[in-house]
């Protein structure tokens, strides 16, 4: 009974670090799907591109992946700015931003995949810092330092674009953006231009959240296309666009498979976990905080 009870304790602990882990890997999406009603399904594989830009910062130069990531945040923000002028360009203005769009997304997955691919091979790369092996240990209670520094980096992430679009101008008008254009343009604003930032932000979270798996688990190329449906669920779950929704669906999702995992194997762990997904919606189909 005590053995279970340890178990269980340190499954909680376990899921509810994974769960910051998630919730920095999604907040892309829900700036980018949420907001903007952009289906950037190429969301991971920039990501994977945030820890292969660690781990060359970490490998080469001895940086700590981390602070890297946070250094290299206006690269990826300015990637993300051309990316949608591309996007907007091609598709958006022209109306063909439902398949067409979807394509392109899929495209630069492929591209990115593909290149990495080739320039890295398909081994497993890892990264060195000081708190990747040790662990906390209050009790029975295990904190591994792998995963309990990226659940603080993501939540000090959530909170930054949290403020950010809770007290600034452009931060409000994100929020606007995808609901009231017109209304937008009265208030001197370019949807094109809000938008544009948004996705820029929303690429530029990929750098510090590619730093965090890459100090989670080791990382090869293929293995952005495992966390598409896993974002894409945590954003619906938690509501569109909702950061807060992100966290907490992002806590049940990592709850729900380290639980399953720890008591019923890692193979039971998806189903469980998208079984849930399910069911929330079902019950509430805007998602845990979504406008009903």
């Amino acid at each position: 009974m005590d053995l279970s009870l340890d178990l269980l304790g340190n499954a909680l602990v376990s899921g509810l670090l994974l769960g910051g882990f998630y919730a920095a890997v999604t907040i892309g999406v829900s700036i980018s799907f949420g907001m903007l009603d952009i289906v950037n399904i190429a969301h991971p594989a920039f990501i994977i591109l945030g820890s292969y830009t660690a781990y060359i910062a970490n490998s080469v130069f001895g940086f700590d992946p981390i602070l890297a990531s946070i250094v290299l945040l206006p690269a990826f923000y300015l990637l993300g700015v051309a990316m949608y002028h591309v996007y907007d360009v091609s598709f958006e203005r022209r109306g063909d931003a439902s398949i067409r769009g979807l394509a392109f997304f899929f495209g630069i997955l492929f591209i990115t995949e593909v290149t990495l691919v080739l320039v890295f091979g398909v081994d497993y790369r890892l990264v060195d810092a000081p708190y990747v092996g040790p662990s906390l240990h209050f009790g029975v209670i295990d904190l591994p330092l792998r995963l309990l520094v990226p659940f603080l980096v993501s939540m000090a992430l959530i909170g930054s674009l949290q403020l950010f679009m809770s007290y600034t101008f452009i931060g409000r008008a994100i929020q606007a953006v995808a609901q009231d254009p017109m209304a937008l343009r009265l208030m001197a604003a370019n949807p094109s231009r809000i938008k544009r930032i948004a996705f820029g932000l929303s690429i530029a979270s990929a750098s510090i959240a590619g730093a965090i798996l890459i100090i989670i688990q080791p990382v090869e190329p293929s293995i952005a296309r495992d966390y598409i449906g896993r974002i894409f669920a945590i954003c619906v779950m938690g509501g569109l666009g909702s950061f807060s929704g992100t966290v907490v669906a992002a806590m049940i999702l990592g709850v729900m498979e380290s639980l399953t995992s720890t008591f019923y194997g890692p193979s039971w762990s998806p189903a469980v976990a998208f079984g849930f997904l399910l069911i929330t919606l079902a019950v509430r189909p805007s998602g845990l905080f979504g406008r009903s």
